[in-house]
């Protein structure tokens, strides 16, 4: 069973930058493939980013490419999430998640088992 714990969201102005942590426990973290979702309010979930186990392979969805980039650190079970030139519709709550590595590399949410509790991402205008 993995336990995944978000860090890093806050309030920042348009342009700004955070960077997202996502700190793994409770399982052999390098066999997993993380990811990033997002939901704001009155929306559905959606898929921001995703990293195979050893940081090689990576998607990205739409909003993300060009200004997020996710990484993983396997000696410090964490995943981060960088985001720069944030944007006021990037306003969400941050999930962090995971699924013990296969044949592809997943972006849909149903396909992760393991989520954090999310962290709340503010940009203002």
């Amino acid at each position: 069973q993995v336990q995944l714990v978000e860090s890093g969201g806050g309030l920042v102005q348009a342009g700004g930058s955070l960077r997202l942590s996502c700190a793994a426990s409770g399982g052999t973290f390098s066999r997993y493939y993380m990811a990033w979702f997002r939901q704001a309010p009155g929306k559905e979930r959606e898929f921001v980013a995703s990293v195979d186990w050893n940081g090689i392979s990576k998607y990205y969805g739409d909003s993300a490419k060009g200004r997020f980039t996710i990484s993983r650190d396997n000696a410090k079970n964490t995943v981060y999430l960088q985001m720069n030139s944030l944007k006021p519709e990037d306003t969400a709550v941050y999930y962090c998640a995971a699924v013990a590595g296969g044949s592809w590399l997943p972006i849909r949410g149903d396909e992760y088992d393991y989520w954090g509790q999310g962290t709340q991402v503010t940009v203002s205008s």
